[in-house]
């Protein structure tokens, strides 16, 4: 098993920016492939980042590319979203999530086994 908490978000000006936190407890944290998703109001869950487990392999949604950057911390056993250049559409709970280095499909929320219980962005325009 794997546990994982969230922190960071709450309301924010649009242009601003944000960091979000997830702190993982549990199984090897550096075995997993690590993923930030998020989920609208009335809207499905959608993939925004994704990082290998050694950190050296990131990929992100086309909507955050140039503004979020997805980075970990084996050491702390923490990943991080950090969100520059904020945007009222950004506005959702985000989640980040574990997945086994292996499976593929990473974008997907298939791929994940493990999740946390979201933290709520809201940017203000």
């Amino acid at each position: 098993q794997v546990q994982l908490v969230e922190s960071g978000g709450g309301l924010v000006q649009a242009g601003g920016s944000e960091r979000l936190s997830c702190a993982a407890s549990g199984r090897t944290f550096s075995n997993y492939v690590m993923g930030w998703f998020r989920q609208a109001p009335g809207r499905e869950r959608e993939f925004v980042a994704r990082i290998s487990p050694s950190g050296s392999v990131t990929s992100y949604a086309d909507s955050v590319k140039g503004r979020f950057t997805i980075s970990r911390d084996n050491a702390k056993n923490a990943v991080y979203l950090q969100m520059n250049s904020l945007k009222p559409e950004d506005t959702a709970v985000y989640y980040c999530a574990a997945g086994a280095y292996g499976s593929g499909g990473y974008r997907s929320t298939g791929a994940y086994d493990y999740w946390g219980q979201g933290t709520q962005v809201t940017v203000s325009s």
